[in-house]
């Protein structure tokens, strides 16, 4: 799986959690550091093979981490005779009285409310560990923290319980020693949270059109393996993608007015190459992990609907690029009525983010990842 060594978090949380007995744990870690293997391997060394029931169950924010989880489980569990993993997502179709053998299951909270509750295929009592991936989102937001809790309340008192998210805000960081009893605690200093592997700039522009030529003068003047851009509309993505393709760039887009069938296919095909380019909404800023990501591009920045800047959001995105300590780069295109965001955010994460003129292509090909 291309591991030499332990990362950071993998080194620190690995041993909490497959100690015996087991240990509860609230854990914050960086962007791409590894935290899905840890945490599968603990999963993995819980199960008992021979019992022929769910044992183990993690919840993911969205069908694609969720499906991302399941193959990292199950590429670091196939010499595991005899484990297996279900999918409690949407698409994924079980009649009712069907009998769930898997001894791991990943799923997304609605679904898997479904499966435990209404179709009744899982007995959340004899799950032994309960993962929450993304736990500042799934705790965080209406409707995730609700179906969560109620997952969470009908385990066993002695269910082993991890959370792991790569941001955590304070309010986030209560609620969850709340519901966790008794955990080992990591949590990152603020300034550790910025991804220090990943170089960070902006572009001053007035409207997309001088936002599309920057990024035109980006690939003009640096080697790109792969590159995300993110835009905050559908609207804006659809735009984009249409003047990358007319100018015959390997283009797909990503958004959640698509299928789940059709998200994962989309997914898929850039991962496997066939496409360079991946224009998302937020849909896939969190946990999508593709190796030959180099560069990610904000065409524009993430903001909540107050219209502040979404720090969270903000890390999850540049996060894309540099996975498991690579080197990569970001780029943000800025309109001036927006430069206090992107100060809030230099504020928030106590980082620089260096102007680039997009017309000084010298100055663009000096830069390295």
């Amino acid at each position: 799986m291309g591991f030499n060594r332990p990362s950071k978090i993998q080194e620190t949380a690995l041993p909490m959690m497959v100690a015996h007995p087991p240990q509860n744990l609230i854990a914050q870690s960086q962007s791409g550091t590894g935290k899905t293997a840890a945490f599968a391997l603990a999963m993995l060394s819980r199960v008992n093979a021979a019992v022929k029931y769910p044992q183990c169950l993690c919840l993911a924010p969205t069908f694609e981490l969720a499906l991302q989880t399941g193959r990292v489980v199950e590429q670091m569990g196939k010499f595991c005779a005899d484990v297996r993993v279900a999918y409690a997502v949407r698409g994924n179709k079980v009649p009712r009285g069907a009998v769930i053998e898997e001894q791991i299951v990943i799923g997304t909270p609605g679904t898997t409310l479904d499966w435990c509750f209404k179709l009744r295929l899982m007995d959340l009592k004899k799950i032994s560990v309960f993962v929450l991936d993304e736990a500042d989102v799934m705790i965080n937001t209406q409707g995730f923290s609700d179906q969560s809790i109620r997952v969470q309340r009908a385990l066993s008192h002695d269910c082993q319980m991890l959370l792991f998210s790569a941001t955590f805000e304070d309010a986030v960081w209560q609620f969850a020693e709340r519901i966790v009893p008794d955990p080992n605690v990591i949590k990152l200093r603020r300034e550790d949270l910025t991804l220090n592997n990943i170089r960070q700039y902006y572009f001053l522009c007035e409207n997309n059109s001088e936002k599309y030529k920057a990024l035109c003068n980006v690939y003009g003047s640096i080697t790109v393996g792969q590159a995300i851009v993110f835009c905050q509309t559908r609207r804006n993505a659809k735009w984009l993608s249409l003047q990358m393709i007319h100018d015959g760039h390997q283009v797909a887009m990503l958004s959640g007015e698509l299928t789940v069938e059709e998200r994962a296919a989309v997914i898929q095909r850039f991962r496997d190459g066939k496409e360079k380019v991946l224009i998302t909404t937020n849909v896939c800023a969190r946990g999508i992990d593709v190796i030959q990501v180099t560069i990610v591009v904000n065409f524009n920045l993430p903001t909540n609907q107050l219209q502040y800047p979404d720090f969270e959001t903000y890390l999850h995105r540049i996060g894309r690029a540099g996975r498991f300590g690579k080197k990569g780069l970001a780029f943000n295109m800025i309109e001036r009525y927006n430069l206090s965001l992107l100060h809030r955010i230099e504020e928030h994460f106590r980082t620089k983010i260096k102007k680039l003129d997009p017309d000084d292509m010298d100055e663009l090909e000096k830069i390295e990842y």
